[in-house]
């Protein structure tokens, strides 16, 4: 079942979903931060519980992205979509030199098909790398 968003009149379905989750990504891997930018809703919160960490707002999160030490890249390996529900489950393999890690992330979405959401789950918990305290808040 597909439904159209309230004002923007955007149609969704799994696949919308998806395709959504996918411009994140590749935004993200390319290091495109306009376009990164463009696939969030302004007041986006992104949470990551191994941290206990949160950062408010589209501009920080996009700084926070791009202030990311590290040569990392990350590779989709699933995304499970429900377009009805706007939102996502999505399995990576995020490599950082030789290193290699699965994470967990879940998205949720504003009427207007952008990223409102993200949590982030990896593999353990651990301490926040210094240098970022100014884009995040601790819980």
């Amino acid at each position: 079942m597909t439904e159209t968003a309230g004002g923007a009149g955007r149609v969704w379905g799994t696949a919308e979903v998806r395709a959504a989750v996918e411009a994140y990504w590749a935004a993200a891997g390319a290091r495109d931060w306009e376009a990164f930018s463009a696939t969030l809703a302004d007041d986006v919160v992104y949470e990551l519980p191994q941290s206990r960490e949160r950062v408010l707002g589209k501009e920080r999160y996009v700084r926070f992205n791009r202030e990311y030490p590290g040569d990392w890249h990350v590779r989709t390996e699933r995304i499970v979509a429900d377009g009805e529900a706007r939102q996502a489950a999505v399995r990576t393999l995020v490599t950082v030199g030789h290193e290699e890690m699965h994470a967990i992330h879940f998205f949720t979405f504003d009427a207007d098909g952008r990223i409102a959401g993200v949590t982030d789950f990896w593999p353990e918990p651990y301490e926040p790398p210094a240098g970022r305290e100014h884009l995040v808040e601790r819980y």
